[in-house]
């Protein structure tokens, strides 16, 4: 499914334990390739604060968008994607919940046999990963040094981001795309399969880890463009 209106505006969401600045590849290139791009720097704090921070976004575009969203910030464009101005949405390894779902019903029956991510207990109400287990779940394809960064940059994930339901599922009126990483540790490739035929998406393989937004910039880019028309 394509885009029914040419968008020359991107809006990328960020998913949890990392901030916006993994997109600074993806960026670059649709920056260079004449398209407005608008990073939303969602806190990470619960579902209902993120999408909220999102249509802030939103709100500024002039005209079509196409909402980009990684990991649990799938959650978030499932929601905030109802904005009259989105014109397609883009998941790129990410969760993709039905109305009344969470990120943490999605998880809470994993494949047989499917890596576990090493999220600790939380503290304070929030989770963080292993810092010592990072790079192997979530950033295998990154340089040991840009992984280790984003061990030691996490940002605190609020259990209220993990357990929000989304109410207004947009990929039910919206044309949706995605990207699959097939050396996902977080996300089972499985469950990205899963999630990506039950929404209708046009669905695309690359190799990749978790960080595939990161590591994969090039291929990132072109499936949204795809979606721009």
């Amino acid at each position: 499914m394509s885009s029914p209106v040419q968008a020359r505006n991107i809006v990328l969401v960020h998913g949890g334990f990392v901030d916006g600045s993994g997109w600074k590849g993806v960026y670059d290139l649709l920056r260079a390739d004449g398209y407005n791009v608008r990073i939303v720097q969602n806190p990470t704090l619960s579902l209902e604060g993120d999408v909220a921070a999102t249509q802030l976004v939103l709100d500024a575009q002039d005209g079509p968008t196409v909402l980009v969203g990684h990991s649990y910030g799938g959650a978030v464009i499932t929601e905030a994607g109802n904005h009259e101005s989105v014109s397609a949405l883009v998941y790129i390894a990410a969760f993709v919940p039905d109305k009344g779902e969470s990120v943490n019903t999605l998880i809470a029956d994993p494949p047989p046999g499917a890596p576990v991510p090493p999220i600790l207990p939380p503290v304070a109400g929030f989770l963080h990963l292993d810092r010592e287990k990072f790079a192997a779940s979530f950033a295998g394809d990154l340089p040991a040094d840009e992984a280790q960064f984003l061990a030691d940059s996490q940002v605190p994930w609020g259990l209220e981001a993990l357990e929000g339901t989304v109410t207004s599922p947009a990929w039910h009126t919206k044309p949706s795309h995605y990207l699959i990483a097939s050396d996902d540790r977080m996300i089972p490739p499985a469950a990205q399969h899963f999630m990506a035929e039950r929404a209708g998406a046009s669905a695309v393989t690359t190799g990749g880890s978790h960080a595939v937004y990161v590591s994969k910039p090039h291929e990132v880019a072109e499936l949204i463009k795809q979606a721009a028309g």
